[in-house]
């Protein structure tokens, strides 16, 4: 069911600072950061060629990342996107299995446009998943 990994998303609590050791120590590609309303966070991409990093910073109030910063005031890790064909077989298959979906428990845009979920870390061994489709 799974394909590539897509990003690994590091939640981070100056995105500009971040991406600048990214871009001037690692000598990576950077993007520009974009506001994403809708989830919460403003991200940036750093492209690995082979996969990204995406680093999440808290927009505005009820973040869903806020919670994880208040804990890891640092920052850190905050989950792994995996590719799927199809997210609406994936999220079926998901649901005979007993995996606890976040939300609504169905797929909505993402950061790149396209369609994904998040998989509970109750339900997958302490790690927050995103599965998008590809």
């Amino acid at each position: 069911m799974i394909g590539k990994l897509n990003h690994i998303a590091i939640a981070v609590p100056n995105i500009n600072e971040a991406a600048e050791q990214y871009r001037s120590i690692f000598g990576a590609k950077v993007s520009e950061p974009v506001e994403q309303p809708d989830h919460g966070v403003t991200t940036i991409f750093i492209d690995l060629g082979n996969t990204k990093i995406e680093l999440l910073q808290v927009l505005g109030e009820d973040s869903p990342i806020e919670k994880f910063m208040d804990k890891n005031p640092k920052g850190g890790m905050h989950h792994i996107c995996l590719e799927v064909e199809d997210i609406n077989q994936a999220v079926e298959k998901l649901n005979t299995h007993e995996v606890s979906i976040t939300g609504t428990g169905k797929p909505r845009t993402g950061a790149h446009g396209k369609p994904v979920v998040f998989l509970h870390p109750k339900s997958c061994n302490g790690t927050l998943i995103e599965l998008e489709e590809v």
